[in-house]
């Protein structure tokens, strides 16, 4: 059955249902988990097998043994905050976790009392949905392009990219080898070589590629991985190198937001972002099953050279 037959298929059926009843039949379409076996895809099959592979190889939080300034400054958070690998870990998975007691979704406010507040949780990975929203609905058509995911962890937008994209070259740059092994590893098993390539450095000493990417990815990046030193000579090693007409550059948090935090106002006055990049609209407002959350999906942000 093509879209048009679904589509005459689907209003037939609303127009048998009673008038008072077609309310809670739009609703429920539009958020029912008792669709999820019927939307699933298996592109996003393959993607949780993946992160089923990694879970299995790292501890609980992910984190790999190098990270402990990202480990410091989460820590360092005024609300208690704990990281939780939004690709390895989906909402149903922390349920899970925290029915085993092998995590908690609240902090005790004071101790020996019954009053608790949410912790926030924070991730350095997409999330299945997430990807799906980037490559399906954010990003063009990347057929023949060459996408550049910085600091690429475990992998989540190479194998997203290779899976729900045409991308011809998905390269992760990573400074973590522990990841750049995990990372490689998955991409053999899965045959997933032919299109992906992890490269084992800082993404300051990749000039070349840099000038050469289509898509360059920068997912919560910086802030919690490099002192703000070391912030601000990669943005400019980026601003200088990034310069391929047309190119996209996806952020998250925005690029705003991010050199905000860095607080040095003759760097944020010479970085002049409106000189180099556009922001592009993103239209959030796709359906993405009931696990996606819309706030997150806020989070991404594309940009294009000019």
């Amino acid at each position: 059955m093509d879209f048009n037959d679904a589509k005459s298929e689907i209003l037939q059926v609303l127009s048998r249902t009673d008038r008072q009843h077609v309310p809670k039949l739009l609703e429920w379409l539009k958020c029912s988990d008792e669709l999820d076996e019927v939307l699933v895809d298996n592109q996003s099959i393959i993607l949780q097998s993946i992160a089923d592979d990694l879970r299995a190889c790292l501890p609980l939080e992910a984190m790999a043994p190098s990270e402990t300034m990202a480990v410091n400054k989460t820590q360092q958070k005024t609300h208690p905050t704990v990281h939780v690998d939004a690709f390895l870990y989906n909402d149903d998975a922390v349920d899970s976790l925290c029915e085993e007691g092998k995590m908690s979704r609240n902090y005790c406010l004071s101790c020996g009392s019954h009053k608790t507040a949410p912790l926030e949780f924070i991730s350095h990975s997409f999330s299945i949905p997430e990807l799906q929203f980037i490559f399906h609905h954010a990003l063009p058509d990347l057929t023949g392009k060459l996408l550049v995911d910085v600091g690429s962890r475990l992998g989540a937008v190479l194998f997203g990219g290779y899976l729900y994209s045409s991308a011809s070259q998905l390269v992760g740059v990573e400074i973590s080898l522990e990841f750049v092994r995990l990372q490689t590893m998955a991409a053999e098993k899965y045959g997933f070589t032919d299109r992906i390539q992890v490269i084992h450095a800082d993404i300051r000493s990749q000039a070349a590629l840099v000038q050469n990417t289509d898509v360059l990815i920068l997912n919560n990046v910086f802030e919690f991985f490099m002192e703000t030193s070391d912030q601000i000579q990669t943005w400019k090693f980026i601003s200088q190198n990034f310069r391929k007409k047309g190119a996209m550059l996806l952020t998250v948090p925005s690029m705003q937001e991010a050199l905000g935090l860095l607080q040095d106002p003759a760097f944020k006055e010479m970085f002049a972002v409106n000189q180099w990049i556009e922001e592009v609209p993103i239209d959030y407002d796709v359906y993405l099953r009931n696990h996606s959350d819309p706030d997150s999906l806020k989070q991404i942000h594309i940009y294009r050279v000019i």
